[in-house]
């Protein structure tokens, strides 16, 4: 459990200092936008393994459960998840959907959050599932605050459809690769 809260409180920590524009010039001005841009790589990558490494421990010491999501829910939590995948990859790519989304990676991870929060209701899974959306949430505010720029439809449909078809893949690899080997659970079956 300390290791993943560990790695989650490095983690927004990291993020939030990179989306304050002034220490992110002041870091580049210091030492070069190569090496910030690489600091901020490791130490992100250090939490992320941080968060599964220490997420599996929690789980594997026996969950708790905070409450029992309906199973329907959890076929709700499939459909959102397709939503996320199709909108991580629309952040990619000039779409009409990244248009219509304005900030669609933050839109991708808040509804990562929410799917996994409708399905499951043990500790780790609330804990990790709980920091993340509020992370999104602050970071989407202070997007909006800072007047960001917002992405622009393009003239073509193409980039929807790489986005539509690239989501489909990532949710199939995430479904049926990753998910039930890295975190050892099964999405479906």
């Amino acid at each position: 459990m300390i290791l993943m809260l560990a790695g989650l409180a490095l983690f927004v920590a990291i993020h939030l200092v990179s989306a304050r524009r002034k220490m992110v010039g002041a870091a580049n001005d210091m030492l070069g936008a190569t090496t910030y841009r690489m600091i901020h790589g490791v130490l992100a990558a250090i939490a992320l393994l941080m968060m599964a490494y220490g997420f599996g421990q929690w789980r594997a010491e026996g969950p708790v459960q905070l409450y029992d999501p309906p199973v329907g829910l959890r076929h709700l939590a499939l459909l959102l998840m397709l939503i996320a995948c199709i909108a991580a990859v629309a952040a990619l790519v000039p779409s009409h959907i990244k248009a219509w989304l304005k900030f669609p990676f933050l839109v991708a991870i808040k509804t990562w959050a929410l799917a996994h929060l409708i399905s499951n209701g043990d500790a780790a899974t609330v804990t990790l599932a709980v920091v993340i959306l509020g992370w999104a949430v602050v970071l989407r505010i202070m997007a909006k605050r800072r007047n960001a720029p917002l992405p622009v439809a393009p003239a073509g449909w193409g980039g929807d459809l790489v986005a539509i078809l690239g989501g489909v893949v990532l949710y199939a690899v995430l479904a049926f690769g990753l998910h039930p080997y890295i975190i050892g659970v099964p999405v479906m079956g």
